[in-house]
């Protein structure tokens, strides 16, 4: 009951505004007019104007990768023309946002890390909507951007000054959610909906907020909500050490029903991406780092896809699967033949065919001069040996 008591009087305070970072002036009057219909674009650039750091990141912006446009724009009406009104509302309330937290490491909390892991996630979620074409692609990326805002506001009242260890990396969320109810009482996407209300975010990023856990299945599959709870899966692949790929990819493939290459298309283009839109927001990214660690974990994959193959294919005894040598041997009728093709190609084929999709669009986009190359032909080499194992197992089983 005490607790429960406690968890209200947080909440009570949070609602009115206690503790959170308050909007400029002039971003609280830019959402005004973005959200009034009766605003003009001449009234939308003279209040940007009297903001003039604001004013530069909103023409960078404009013209960035991020808006795709050959041409570019000179002045600021012309990307308030570009980004249109209610982008740029969402645009002034996220820009404000993360410029009333730190950047760089505090206490034993990494601001920088966990803006990069937020950058990266808004940028899955942009290209998952452009591939999806199921909300705005510029709304997935604010919502995906700050979907885990409540945990900086979790970190100032519960963790900072004390020595709980903290992971900006939010991964994996359930049981961090979990484990911040358990000892706190609120969680920190619970803090989210609060503070993004109080900011005035649209109600459907909003939402976002409450889809985790038993809410997975309780929304259409590829709404704005399902595309920021993928977009986070795959920057854990990014971002976090322990997110192996495999685990990840299954996991977004077998769920969600998402097919392979609109996952490896999103991955790459937000690698291509995320340096110009990095110094728009002020956000340190090492992408060269980045990849390579991507690389890495492709490779680990596809290593323990040739174990599980090697694994499979032991010499026969009472329990064990005979080799593929030995499957010849005994003839292509024989039901252990088929069994053991079966469960190879059973379990190589769709990570396989993720993770060889993955090292291929990432190849299409890499400089043959560069130094990762060389370790990028290993691993199309790896590739193309196991696909030519799952080929062989198929069409000894198809025979």
């Amino acid at each position: 009951m005490i607790e429960q008591d406690r968890t209200h009087e947080i909440l009570k305070r949070l609602s009115s505004g206690y503790n959170l970072p308050s909007l400029s002036p002039i971003t609280v009057r830019l959402i005004e007019l973005a959200s009034d219909e009766r605003s003009s674009v001449v009234e939308l650039t003279e209040l940007i104007e009297k903001d003039p750091s604001l004013a530069i990141r909103v023409l960078k912006l404009a013209n960035s990768a991020f808006y795709k446009s050959p041409y570019p724009v000179t002045t600021l009406r012309q990307a308030i023309m570009r980004i249109g009104f209610h982008q740029l509302r969402i645009l002034a309330l996220s820009l404000s946002i993360k410029d009333t937290f730190p950047m760089g490491k505090v206490g034993n909390m990494d601001f920088g890390q966990f803006w990069k892991v937020s950058l990266y996630r808004g940028l899955l979620a942009r290209s998952l909507a452009y591939e999806l074409k199921t909300c705005e692609p510029e709304e997935a990326f604010f919502a995906g951007l700050t979907l885990e805002i409540g945990f900086l506001i979790f970190f100032d009242l519960f963790i900072k000054g004390t020595e709980n260890p903290i992971d900006p990396g939010i991964y994996p969320l359930e049981s961090l959610l979990e484990d911040e109810k358990r000892r706190f009482g609120i969680n920190h996407r619970e803090i989210g909906v609060i503070a993004l209300h109080y900011w005035k975010f649209p109600e459907h990023i909003i939402e976002c907020q409450s889809f985790y856990g038993e809410g997975l299945q309780s929304k259409p599959i590829l709404s704005l909500p399902a595309i920021c709870r993928i977009a986070g899966r795959l920057t854990a692949l990014i971002c976090y050490a322990k997110a192996g790929f495999q685990e990840v990819c299954d996991l977004v493939v077998t769920r969600y029903g998402l097919k392979g290459d609109t996952l490896y298309d999103a991955l790459v283009r937000s690698l291509e991406e995320v340096e110009g839109i990095a110094e728009n927001l002020n956000v340190q990214v090492a992408r060269d780092k980045d990849m390579l660690a991507l690389m890495e974990k492709a490779n680990k994959a596809l290593g323990e896809l040739s174990q599980q193959i090697i694994t499979k294919s032991q010499p026969p005894c009472p329990q064990d699967l005979p080799s593929f040598d030995a499957l010849r041997s005994y003839g292509k009728d024989t039901e252990g033949v088929k069994f053991t093709l079966q469960a190879v190609a059973h379990e190589i084929r769709n990570p396989l065919t993720i993770v060889g999709g993955f090292v291929r669009r990432l190849a299409r986009s890499m400089d043959p001069n560069s130094d990762k190359w060389q370790y990028m032909e290993i691993i199309l080499k790896e590739t193309k040996r196991l696909e030519q194992v799952l080929q062989e197992a198929t069409q000894t089983l198809q025979g």
